[in-house]
């Protein structure tokens, strides 16, 4: 069992620190459990109502802005972050602008991040247990009410920028974080100060300006809330301004300046699979729901469903350019037995003159 009297816990921190890296972690740093600022804003987001069709972000209160009522006897939450980009993925900006491709945000290219960083924090665990004996913790890879972005900026792992994304001032913002909720009174990290001045590009180029102001999104705009969590129909006037993005959306981070200083990820998972940094639209629309499960195993992408892929895809097959492939995918969907689907396919065949 662990003994406080024991333990030199500046020491520790330090070799915890040396252990993630180790694991993989390209940074990690220890906040306290104190969120007050933070818990005022989901309040005033909640309120607004701009998690949309999320009522996971509101049921459960004040557990996500609280991390000792999550998860009891919480002192400090060890942060980590793990770059995702592997190096030769295809250029991103190449995919958007090439109306005959799909872009999928480039976190989702290869394997579930969650499972990843779940086991690498386990394992960091582990190394703690050796060290202090059996002490109390809980992991966490963005699958709980954790306010991880506020904690990452807590531990010093960077600010959150005016498009609500985390950036670290050495790597960007193509990251991923996790967390490891903690008994130990480990000695906190210095907040990360904030460096986005008077940038306002993210704002700018938003496709469907769901950046209402600077630091406030409203999801029900976000492509990456239209392509992942919205279930049913995506709003007329938001589907030309998708353009190809099928799932997700990386436009507010790739014009980020800060990013010119990103990371190649160095986990192998992370790479793309079935060439998914720059499939042609009408190939992916051909896919049976059976290829679908398949080939999406043990990925993000299959947290859309099959029934959203083809809807997100029918969208992206309306704003290409016309051509006889494209003509043929959507007549080939034209009667799919979802209702969804089907409205997407004529909303689609209508952009290409089609009735």
């Amino acid at each position: 069992m662990h003994d406080p009297a024991a333990t030199d816990y500046a020491a520790l921190a330090r070799d915890i620190k040396h252990w993630a890296r180790e694991l993989g972690f390209a940074d990690v740093g220890i906040a306290g459990t104190d969120l007050g600022h933070d818990e005022a804003y989901l309040e005033r987001w909640l309120a607004d109502g701009h998690h949309g069709e999320m009522d996971y972000m509101a049921r459960h209160g004040t557990r996500r802005s609280r991390p000792a009522e999550l998860e009891p006897g919480t002192l400090r939450v060890v942060s980590v972050r793990m770059d995702y980009i592997p190096p030769g993925t295809a250029n991103a900006w190449g995919v958007i602008h090439d109306g005959e491709k799909a872009y999928v945000a480039r976190y989702a290219l290869g394997r579930d991040y969650h499972k990843v960083i779940r086991n690498r924090l386990q394992k960091l665990a582990a190394r703690i247990t050796e060290r202090v004996g059996n002490f109390a913790y809980r992991a966490y890879v963005d699958s709980a009410p954790v306010l991880e972005k506020a904690l990452a900026r807590n531990a010093g792992l960077g600010w959150i920028g005016k498009h609500t994304v985390l950036i670290n001032k050495r790597a960007g913002s193509y990251f991923f974080l996790g967390e490891l909720y903690t008994n130990l009174p480990l000695p906190i990290d210095e907040p990360a100060s904030a460096h986005c001045g008077s940038c306002r590009r993210c704002i700018d180029i938003c496709p469907t300006q769901a950046i209402v102001a600077p630091y406030r999104l409203d999801a029900r705009k976000c492509i990456s809330y239209l392509t992942i969590e919205l279930k049913g129909s995506i709003p007329e006037e938001l589907r030309a301004p998708m353009g190809n993005r099928v799932f997700g959306c990386d436009d507010c981070q790739l014009i980020c300046p800060w990013n010119k200083f990103a990371q190649d990820a160095t986990e192998p998972d992370f790479a793309p699979r079935h060439s998914l940094d720059g499939a042609k639209l009408v190939e992916l629309f051909g896919w049976s729901e059976e290829t679908f499960l398949s080939r999406t195993e043990g990925m993000a992408i299959r947290r859309t469903g099959y029934e959203g892929w083809l809807r997100n895809l029918a969208v992206g097959l309306g704003n290409a350019p016309t051509s006889a492939d494209v003509v043929s995918a959507l007549q080939s969907r034209a009667h799919h037995a979802s209702d969804v689907v089907r409205e997407h396919v004529a909303w689609a065949m209508k952009q290409h003159g089609m009735t």
